[in-house]
């Protein structure tokens, strides 16, 4: 074998209820999760040693991407190789197409790949349970990122539960050229929600508007308790999301976190329309990339093995 890859999807949440942190300082989730058609892809190959190389499309900034040895795929590597007593080593290439640090799960989905990968390369046969306990361990993303499609997430999020989603649903998505940190976002949740109750929203209305595979219902539910909180610290997220609404999306929310924001449209036509409307800033400057993709589609899975 030369080199195996694994491709692993960017995720949306439809429905993200947040509860009060607990006494570990966490906040129980209930969220919905849909993998669309934005991956990465991770390479690896033999080596003697561990190496990780990183490339990015010319709009991403490289800048806030862990390099060798503070990656998670280095943490998913270490997990694996611990599991089964192996050394860890491989050369290993991660190419970028999900925005960095953009509520996206871009991290999770290169650790999930990576899992896939690393389990190829090692002829390691890790069993499916076994995986989605290690990729727990490495976040709360990484579990969906191996199962993709649609998913209710409980616990922190890494609890997943397939939904049979028979729908084809259209987004357009607006990265931000300035990140926006997930811990800082919960902070700000705390400090608006100083009440908030123990057990996080439900989302059985927007399993049943997934069900309907109707856009304009599902536009309806979408729901993210993270988004108030977000806007609260960029108001440009609130105006983009107004300005997406005003030319026509049916819905715009906050990709989890944030700074990314996501648009729900009607047909890939109508995304495409919609996504060269939103090609500048208001003030006419160019955003990194305006991007289209369609959900939900599978999670992390081979795609080339040589």
């Amino acid at each position: 074998m030369t080199a195996v890859t694994v491709r692993a999807p960017a995720k949306i949440n439809l429905h993200l209820g947040v509860g009060a942190p607990g006494a570990d300082g966490f906040h129980p989730l209930t969220t919905v999760y849909q993998a669309i058609g934005l991956c990465d892809d991770v390479t690896a190959g033999p080596s003697l040693d561990w190496d990780l190389a990183v490339t990015v499309p010319a709009w991403m900034d490289a800048a806030g991407i862990p390099l060798l040895g503070e990656n998670i795929v280095d943490r998913a590597a270490a997990l694996l190789a611990a599991h089964h007593d192996l050394a860890m080593t491989g050369e290993v290439v991660i190419t970028k197409a999900i925005p960095v640090a953009g509520g996206l799960a871009g991290g999770s989905a290169d650790a999930a790949a990576a899992l896939v990968a690393l389990d190829r390369l090692w002829a390691a046969a890790t069993s499916d349970d076994d995986l989605l306990a290690l990729a727990a361990l490495l976040g709360s993303d990484v579990p969906f990122a191996l199962v993709g499609g649609t998913a209710l997430g409980t616990g922190r999020g890494e609890v997943v539960t397939p939904i049979d989603d028979r729908g084809t649903w259209w987004w357009v998505l607006v990265p931000s050229d300035e990140g926006l940190s997930t811990p800082k976002v919960y902070r700000h949740f705390d400090k608006l929600f100083p009440d908030a109750p123990a057990t996080p929203p439900p989302a059985d209305a927007l399993l049943d508007a997934v069900a309907s595979e109707d856009p304009l219902r599902l536009a309806e539910l979408l729901h993210n308790d993270l988004q108030l909180p977000a806007i609260d610290l960029r108001p440009d997220l609130g105006r983009l999301i107004d300005r997406g609404q005003n030319e026509g999306a049916l819905r715009g929310i906050v990709s989890g976190s944030g700074p990314t924001c996501v648009f729900l449209c009607e047909s890939a036509d109508h995304a495409r329309d919609l996504a060269g409307a939103l090609g500048h800033h208001a003030d006419g400057r160019e955003h990194p990339a305006v991007l289209v993709a369609n959900g939900p589609v599978a999670g992390a899975h081979l795609v080339e093995y040589v």
